[in-house]
């Protein structure tokens, strides 16, 4: 997907809709991009843009949370819609089982057989999985396949 281009055009298409929800969260994308090419000087990388946006819906998630806690319906709504934009732009995640099944190739791999061996299986994990899993369900998944 080109990320550019396609926040260009979803961007056009919310201006004329005049859907504030989605012009507003693809523009606060847009300037996440442009200020971190800014700072690194050069064009980002998809893989780049597409941690921008998993940053950017990871904020929304922990905003609904503590929204939620303060008893606050009408932020949760406003949260919520602006992560139902991100989503959007999210790389399709992997389902439970191909989870396990990648947890299980990288054990094999590297040879871990206990806890012990944790660190040396997260970083190729995560390596593997980078930007298609939540980090913390495949730490779950690895300490619960190293424990039994």
């Amino acid at each position: 997907m080109d990320y550019r281009k396609e926040l260009n055009d979803q961007l056009k298409v919310a201006m004329k809709a005049k859907d504030a929800t989605s012009l507003k969260t693809i523009r606060d994308l847009k300037s996440r991009i442009q200020m971190r090419e800014i700072e690194k000087g050069e064009a980002l990388k998809e893989a780049e843009i597409v941690k921008l946006v998993q940053t950017a819906a990871k904020q929304r998630k922990e905003a609904i949370a503590l929204y939620e806690q303060g008893d606050r319906p009408e932020l949760v709504a406003a949260e919520n819609a602006e992560l139902q934009v991100l989503k959007k732009y999210l790389p399709q995640m992997m389902d439970e089982t191909a989870m396990e099944d990648l947890v299980k190739r990288i054990l094999k791999e590297t040879g871990a057989v206990s806890m012990g061996d944790m660190g040396k299986v997260m970083g190729p994990l995560m390596k593997a999985a980078a930007g298609k899993a939540d980090g913390k369900r495949l730490q779950e998944i690895v300490k619960g396949m190293l424990s039994s």
